[in-house]
């Protein structure tokens, strides 16, 4: 007979001695895996003798729980008819709070209210902030310190101004590019973005759905919210996808999830993140923290400790949980090696933020593939450039990168005619990465679909306006790069100069 627990029962084990939660109903003593718990043991201990269903579903891919604890570990089931009233009534009012969070005290009338009302990516951004809890608007929002490179990100693309040419046919327009020696029917790709689920219960797999219908490549985050099995799961034919890999300190967890990825026929390359190597500074989700009950803890175990043993402080938010385990010590001469032993898919790399270092990459070539432009969407370093200036450095220092690899880019994109400029500059493809968690939060996978729609329509438009039929049609004389370019790296002495001397030590 299984056995059931009150409240009451559960609440004498708060702590580090004797740590038990609530999942899914069932009761777990969880002290065995408190130390080798990812994100450190404090997140753990602030839910002991709760229920941590709330906080753990979304953010846990399904069957991890089973992977991680032994048999023993499930107790029983726990009586919810044992909460106390205060307790019952809290849970009605944590929820409520949640369901409108950052914007509570404005007009809930402000913006559109359904998805169809929605024409832009910043009204499904609007739409999405009133429907998800707190914690993930706080995650999904945050960068790091000021803000500055997320809101450059967006405004760089503002001061390039479009050339339309008149006269030109403009019936048909050609969307479609090649990825990768993949074709795919627009140069747009998902940026890899954890834990989708905080947005909606579709997830990752919702996004795919959407990705399946417009023929765009979903790169899957390595701290995705479900497996990758899952979310590839009813891929159609010549669905792409990409693994985004975080490497681990434990290079035996890496590379077991690319011995899985491996034998995953939709997955066609991976993408190695390294533009963050250590977390930035989250202001808000650090501010939006939420982990259930906050109750007392005493332990002999010092709380925060990693599973690695590294000190944290256990006021990092979403993000620096995810962070934990992660390793900082890549380089260009023991990594690559070790990951093409591991996978014989192509790699990319993302995170690039200078002309040196993707000419550098462009040596690994043909080992590499492509690279992706990005200051991880303003999450790492402020004030690292945005990806555009890359760009443009490239074009101006290194141009020879652009017939060795592919160059993609994200951060910013907010419009079709944002996709539109990029392309111009010579990005194969450009990706967009809070968008599908908002477009998630405002309607599931018919959230992400309809984004897509939005900004796969504005890129047309864009392209016939300036008379291009297909996208290998764009170049540099359809925009204006003046006022970005006052602002580009130079060089400590000029440029030219200081790059000959680079160049000759790459």
């Amino acid at each position: 007979m299984v056995r059931k627990f009150t409240f009451d029962e559960i609440q004498q084990h708060r702590s580090a001695e004797s740590t038990w939660v609530v999942l899914y109903g069932k009761v777990y003593d969880v002290t065995s895996f408190l130390p080798s718990h990812p994100g450190g043991t404090k997140v753990i201990l602030e839910l002991a003798g709760s229920d941590a269903t709330e906080e753990y579903d979304p953010i846990h891919p399904p069957g991890i729980l089973e992977e991680s604890l032994p048999s023993e570990a499930l107790l029983g089931e726990f009586d919810a008819s044992t909460l106390p009233a205060v307790e019952k009534s809290e849970e009605i009012k944590q929820k409520s709070v949640s369901a409108s969070p950052s914007q509570q005290t404005a007009d809930e009338d402000d913006g559109p209210s359904t998805l169809q009302e929605c024409l832009s990516l910043d009204d499904i951004e609007t739409l999405a902030t009133k429907q998800m809890s707190a914690k993930a608007w706080s995650y999904y929002f945050s960068a790091s310190d000021d803000l500055l490179s997320k809101k450059l990100n967006n405004a760089v693309y503002q001061d390039i101004l479009l050339r339309p040419r008149i006269f030109k046919d403009c019936t048909r327009c050609d969307t479609s590019t090649q990825i990768l020696g993949h074709k795919t029917k627009i140069p747009l790709f998902v940026s890899p973005a954890a834990m989708a689920r905080l947005a909606h219960p579709d997830g990752e797999h919702g996004i795919a759905q959407a990705c399946a219908s417009f023929g765009a490549v979903q790169i899957i985050s390595n701290n995705a919210s479900q497996t990758p099995e899952q979310i590839c799961a009813d891929a159609q034919p010549g669905q792409i996808f990409g693994w985004q890999l975080y490497v681990q300190q434990d290079r035996a967890k890496s590379e077991k999830l690319l011995a899985r990825v491996n034998k995953i026929p939709s997955i066609k390359f991976i993408c190695l993140t390294l533009d963050a190597p250590v977390p930035g500074k989250r202001e808000h989700d650090i501010r939006g923290k939420k982990v259930g009950a906050k109750l007392p803890v005493t332990s002999s175990v010092a709380p925060d400790a990693d599973a690695q043993g590294t000190v944290v402080d256990g006021a990092g938010g979403v993000g620096k949980a995810l962070f934990a385990g992660t390793a900082p010590d890549l380089t260009w001469t023991t990594t690559l090696p070790w990951l093409r032993q591991h996978t014989s898919l192509p790699i990319i790399l993302k995170g690039l933020q200078t002309h040196e270092d993707a000419a550098l990459a462009a040596q690994h070539s043909p080992m590499i593939r492509g690279i992706i432009l990005s200051n991880h969407g303003g999450r790492a370093m402020d004030t690292a450039p945005p990806s555009l200036h890359t760009l443009m450095e490239i074009r101006q220092f290194s141009p020879h990168v652009f017939q060795k690899l592919e160059i993609f880019l994200d951060g910013g994109i907010r419009r079709g005619t944002d996709v539109v400029k990029a392309l111009c500059l010579g990005a194969t493809a450009v990706g967009i990465g809070r968008a599908p968690l908002y477009g998630l939060a405002a309607g599931g996978k018919e959230g992400v679909a309809h984004l897509l729609d939005i900004l796969v329509k504005e890129v047309e438009t864009a392209m016939r306006l300036l008379g291009c039929e297909s996208v290998d049609e764009l170049g540099p004389q359809f925009v204006n790069t003046r006022r970005v370019e006052r602002d580009l790296y130079q060089g400590p002495f000029g440029g030219v100069g200081r790059f000959g001397d680079v160049k000759s030590k790459l």
